[in-house]
C-alpha cells in the first residue's frame, strides 16, 4: 500500500498533474519531497486511529475537496467518502477476501468485504492492479466492467536495481550470513502468502543439495502456522527470520539470493514479484490470479503444496544456468512496468469520472 502511494504521488506530480494530497499529519514532510509540486494537508493528529480515520473520510475529505476545488477525489485504498458531490475514484487492490477468506482473519476480510462492495457500488470508476482483479470482481460482485480501469503498478528502480557488490556483501553480513547463499522472502504476515509450505518445501529441496543454503524469511512473519513449521525443520538447515529490513537493503537482499521464493495462493498484482525481477532475482512463485501477469515468461512456477515447492526449489537451485536466465529475463520484464505508465492509467481513470 505505501509503495502504491508513494510511487503514484510522486508520478502523477511529475507528470504536472494538480495535485492536492491528504494524508496524517506524520506523512506530510514525505509527501512533500516526493511531490513538491503538490499541495500536501494534513488531517488531525487523531486520524492515526483507524475508527476515527474512517470517520474523519467521510465526514471531512469531501470538505476538503470542494475547499480546494477538486474535480475528483481518488480514495486508493478500497475505502471511500460516500456523498461528498466529487466524482470518486477507488482503487481495490484484491478479491480475495471474496475467494479464499479463509486466509485473512474474519474482522478483516468483513471490513475489505464491505468496503469493496460500497466502491463497485458508489465509486464513479475503480482502478484495478491487474486483469485478473477485474475479471474477479465482475464474476464475484457482478461489477460493471465498463467502470473498472487496469493501471498496473510500477517499480521504484531507484530503490530496486541490480545490487552492486558491496550492497549483497554488507546485508549477508547483517544477516549472518556471511556469505552463505540462501533463498530470499519479503512479505507480510498473511496465510496467502503460504510460507509454511515454503519452508517445508524448502527443506525437502536442499535435502539433495550439497552445499546447503539458507532460508531467510524477511518481514512481519510471526504466527502460530510458521512457529509450527520452523519447529519441525532439521538442525542441520537453517532458516533466519530477521523481520523487517531496511528500504536501503532491499537491493542486496533480494539480487544476492539464489532465488527469491513467492509462493503465494493469491495477489491482487505481485508487487514483491516484480520487485525482486528488478533487483535481478531469479523468482519462483504460482501462476495463481494475477501473478502470471507480472511474471509471464521471466519466471519459474510452482504449486502451492509442499512438494510442488519442493520440486520446483530443487529444480532452481541445482541449475544456475536456469538462474542466470530467469534473473536477465526479470530484469527485462520489469523495466515494462514503470510509475509513469501507472500514473497515466489513472489520469485516463480520473478523466472518465469527471466526464
Amino acid at each position: 500500500m505505501i509503495r502504491y502511494v508513494d510511487g503514484l504521488v510522486r508520478a502523477l506530480d511529475r507528470a504536472g498533474a494538480d495535485l492536492v494530497v491528504v494524508c496524517q499529519r506524520s506523512d506530510t514532510e514525505r509527501y512533500r519531497r516526493l511531490a513538491p509540486s503538490a499541495r500536501v494537508l494534513a488531517g488531525p493528529v487523531s486520524i492515526a486511529n483507524r475508527a476515527t480515520r474512517l470517520a474523519w473520510e467521510q465526514n471531512a475529505v469531501p470538505i476538503l475537496a470542494k475547499q480546494v476545488g477538486a474535480k475528483v477525489i481518488h480514495a486508493p485504498y478500497y475505502s471511500m467518502p460516500l456523498g461528498s458531490g466529487v466524482p470518486t475514484v477507488a482503487t481495490v487492490h484484491d478479491v480475495t477476501w471474496f475467494t479464499e477468506p479463509e486466509q485473512h482473519s474474519r474482522k478483516k476480510a468483513s471490513f475489505f468485504r464491505c468496503a469493496t462492495r460500497t466502491a463497485v457500488r458508489h465509486a464513479a470508476r475503480v482502478i484495478v492492479p491487474s486483469k485478473a482483479t477485474r475479471d474477479e470482481l465482475v464474476r464475484v460482485l457482478s461489477a460493471d466492467s465498463t467502470r473498472l480501469d487496469v493501471a498496473y503498478h510500477g517499480v521504484d528502480t531507484d530503490l530496486f536495481h541490480r545490487p552492486r557488490v558491496d550492497e549483497v556483501r554488507r546485508v549477508s553480513r547483517r544477516l549472518g550470513l556471511h556469505g552463505q547463499p540462501y533463498v530470499a522472502f519479503l512479505g507480510a504476515l498473511e496465510p496467502r502468502k503460504n510460507v509454511p509450505n515454503l519452508i517445508r518445501g524448502f527443506v525437502r529441496a536442499v535435502e539433495s543439495v550439497p552445499e546447503r543454503p539458507a532460508l531467510v524469511l524477511a518481514g512481519g512473519i510471526h504466527d502460530d502456522e510458521v512457529d509450527a513449521a520452523i519447529r519441525e525443520v532439521p538442525g542441520d538447515v537453517r532458516v533466519i527470520r530477521p523481520g523487517y529490513l531496511a528500504f536501503g537493503d532491499l537491493p542486496g537482499f533480494l539480487g544476492g539470493a539464489l532465488v527469491a521464493a513467492f509462493p503465494s495462493r493469491g495477489e491482487g498484482f505481485g508487487l514483491a514479484v516484480l520487485e525482486a525481477m528488478a533487483c535481478g532475482a531469479p523468482v519462483l512463485t504460482t501462476q495463481r490470479s494475477a501473478l502470471p501477469e507480472v511474471g509471464g515468461d521471466a519466471v519459474a512456477y510452482t504449486e502451492p503444496d509442499v512438494e510442488g515447492i519442493a520440486r520446483s526449489l530443487t529444480a532452481l537451485l541445482t541449475s544456475p544456468d536456469q538462474r542466470e536466465r530467469l534473473a536477465a529475463a526479470g530484469r527485462a520484464r520489469a523495466g515494462e512496468f514503470t510509475w509513469r505508465a501507472s500514473a497515466e492509467a489513472h489520469l485516463v481513470s480520473y478523466q472518465r469520472a469527471v466526464e
